[in-house]
């Protein structure tokens, strides 16, 4: 007897994209839910979409990204009591990636932040109803702000190739941003932000598309553009993802972490960050019991983790595995854990109980792309 596959069922709560027509027409074979939104997850097949993106260049339609807009002469105060990195130097053109927490410290959202100007800010979300959040607080202080969602979609240009198409469509002097920047481009009359960032390894840039009726003259734009460049239509990948160490929030990282156990000590200004309302329970978890790791798996061909993997030293459970993909670059399997903090020195060895049985598991000392740079 055949098993039909499931398939994701339709309505008004699965919002569709500026660009979902055009991500259709180019074959998607798969989504999932992000924001409730459909965020692409393969086209070809996840190998052959790792080896294209690190090879040429992809736009991926990452609309699922939303923008919480906070605006007001107390906009700044709002978002710092949300984090506990200082956003105090933060200048005009600038993008922080934050770690965002409650106040017991721990880790709600990891978005990147994208300052418009002194009083206007857009936390670009990871997954996670944080508008609310926002509104929350805004209105429980009392503070001089609007909270809202604007029609702003993000398009990631990404891959070796970006800044050669890139260039094509938008100059050179976009190409120059600083990492972690943004510039404004006019695209159908309308000035957007276009910062070089994204949720890949391999460089580019993402637009935040204003307007939902400039997504698909935009995505056809670049296509045109960039046809002798191999351009695909593409999604973030798992295997290049965990292979950079890019956490995912609500898989890898959840609000059973605070920063530090996630790893993101730099992100935390304790000294100065005080108007931060997790500062306090901060200050006395900068020890964590638990962290989370890179770890190689045995074996070959190991499936995505759908559910958390138990993670094992002898009889003792000690943590799970989150993330898990086969490279094909470094012929082994990636993985991102979290582990108790007695055994999460790189070297210590563990045993992972797959849905295949169980594996012997290492972790590691770095995540692989930055390990193979220092060879």
């Amino acid at each position: 007897m055949t098993v039909k596959a499931p398939t994701l069922t339709g309505s008004p709560r699965l919002r569709r994209t500026p660009f979902s027509r055009r991500v259709e027409a180019a074959g998607v074979q798969g989504y999932t839910v992000y924001n409730h939104m459909l965020l692409p997850s393969v086209f070809r097949s996840l190998e052959e979409d790792y080896a294209h993106l690190k090879s040429a260049v992809q736009v991926w339609d990452v609309a699922c990204e939303r923008q919480v807009e906070i605006a007001g002469s107390d906009a700044r105060r709002l978002v710092q009591m949300t984090t506990p990195r200082d956003l105090s130097k933060m200048a005009d053109d600038q993008c922080y990636y934050i770690p965002m927490v409650d106040t017991c410290g721990a880790m709600l959202n990891d978005p990147v932040l994208n300052k418009l100007a002194a009083d206007r800010f857009w936390v670009s979300l990871a997954d996670g109803d944080m508008l609310y959040y926002y509104m929350g607080i805004a209105g429980g202080q009392g503070l001089d702000v609007q909270v809202f969602e604007p029609d702003v979609s993000p398009l990631a240009i990404q891959g070796p190739r970006a800044d050669e198409l890139v260039r094509r469509v938008f100059g050179q002097a976009i190409v120059e941003t600083r990492f972690f920047r943004y510039k404004t481009v006019t695209f159908g009359g309308k000035e957007m932000v276009i910062a070089r960032s994204g949720w890949s390894l391999q460089g580019g840039f993402e637009i935040y598309v204003d307007g939902t009726e400039h997504g698909e003259a935009l995505w056809d734009t670049l296509f045109e553009a960039g046809e002798d460049l191999d351009v695909r239509a593409g999604c973030p990948n798992a295997i290049e993802r965990i292979e950079g160490g890019l956490m995912s929030y609500g898989s890898d990282v959840t609000r059973a972490h605070t920063p530090f156990a996630a790893g993101l000590d730099k992100y935390c200004d304790l000294d100065t960050a005080t108007e931060c309302l997790g500062h306090a329970a901060l200050l006395g978890k900068r020890d964590p019991d638990k962290r989370v790791r890179p770890l190689e798996i045995e074996g070959r061909g190991q499936q995505s983790v759908a559910q958390y993997w138990p993670l094992a030293s002898g009889a003792s459970l000690i943590g799970h595995v989150s993330s898990a993909a086969y490279s094909p670059d470094f012929q082994t399997n990636v993985a991102i854990g979290t582990v108790n903090a007695d055994h999460s020195e790189p070297g210590t060895e563990l045993q992972v109980h797959t849905p295949e049985g169980v594996r012997a598991a290492c972790v590691m000392s770095e995540f692989w792309i930055r390990h193979a740079s220092r060879r």
